[in-house]
């Protein structure tokens, strides 16, 4: 008996020890700070609350916070290249780029809509049931039948500019985007059409 109690007391012991030294939780982000910090870096593309109206800009309302922070980090670290916004990034902390991307999450995203009406068969076609004679999987089994996504791996693309959409899977098929190879190699298998189609439709989801 008095083993066994040896036994559980170094076992108690080593899981303090253990436990002291895991890695501290990230702080809370500060959503005051954020949206200041939103308003004086990224406003001026974005619009004020995320839902940026120029069609070259993406919606940032409502995007998982995770997935924005993910893409902050490698505009800085030149993972991710654009010019533009590697410049901003550099001039963020991790703490700005945490209470930015929080933020901007907790703000609604405003509805967009599909605009093609002789191709939003096709988009609705493939974002659903993909491109079997290509391989090309279904856009809903990672990004959800609505668009929403799932937080910390695949983005929201409900309501998401189909310029901005279409230029991302162009520069993913092309390799100038070089941040998802799961991306690249679904992009390699389409066309032009069926780009800009599955495009628009997934402006008109919600």
């Amino acid at each position: 008996m008095k083993s066994i109690n040896v036994f559980l007391m170094a076992a108690l012991v080593a899981g303090s020890v253990f436990a002291s030294d895991a890695a501290p939780k990230a702080a809370k982000p500060d959503l005051a700070k954020g949206e200041a910090s939103f308003g004086a870096v990224c406003a001026a593309c974005h619009a004020a609350d995320g839902n940026s109206g120029t069609p070259a800009n993406p919606k940032l309302a409502q995007q998982h916070p995770e997935y924005l922070i993910k893409q902050l980090q490698e505009f800085k670290s030149g993972k991710r290249a654009n010019a533009i916004m590697s410049g901003f990034a550099s001039q963020l902390s991790d703490e700005d780029m945490r209470n930015i991307a929080y933020w901007v999450s907790s703000k609604a995203a405003k509805p967009g809509f599909a605009k093609d009406k002789d191709t939003v068969a096709l988009g609705e076609r493939i974002y659903r049931g993909g491109i079997a004679d290509r391989q090309v999987p279904a856009c809903a089994s990672c990004h959800s039948p609505n668009g929403a996504g799932l937080p910390a791996q695949y983005p929201r693309l409900s309501g998401q500019h189909a310029d901005y959409t279409t230029t991302q899977m162009l520069s993913f098929r092309e390799g100038t985007r070089k941040n998802s190879m799961q991306m690249s190699m679904v992009a390699a298998k389409m066309n032009d059409r069926e780009i800009k189609a599955v495009s628009d439709y997934i402006a008109g989801l919600r």
